[in-house]
């Protein structure tokens, strides 16, 4: 069992930067891929970026390459997400994810443990 709670979210003007993270507890963390994903009002859970359990292969949705950046400490067992030169679109509610199956994923179904998801929203 692997349990997510993420943090770091909030209100930030556009082009402003936030980290948000994802503390994981259980013990077999350390060997699943994670992932992030977003959730606006109104529209379907979509993939941001997902990260291999040895840091070693990175994906991101084409929406947030090159401004979005994923990354994990599993000694602190904790993915984070830094995100710059935000934008209006990129409000919504975001969670972590973690995959118990070989390989990145890029659905929602393809992760098996989910956090309740913090609130990023980015004025104009």
């Amino acid at each position: 069992q692997v349990q997510l709670i993420e943090s770091g979210g909030g209100l930030v003007q556009a082009g402003g930067s936030l980290r948000l993270s994802c503390a994981a507890s259980g013990r077999t963390y350390r060997g699943y891929a994670m992932g992030w994903f977003r959730q606006a009002p109104g529209k379907e859970r979509e993939f941001v970026t997902a990260i291999s359990w040895n840091a070693g292969t990175t994906y991101y949705a084409d929406s947030v390459k090159g401004r979005f950046a994923i990354s994990r400490d599993n000694a602190k067992n904790t993915v984070y997400l830094q995100m710059n030169s935000l934008k209006p679109e990129d409000t919504a509610v975001y969670y972590c994810a973690a995959r118990t199956n070989f390989g990145l994923g890029y659905a929602p179904t393809e992760y098996n443990y989910w956090g309740q998801g913090t609130q990023v929203t980015v004025s104009s």
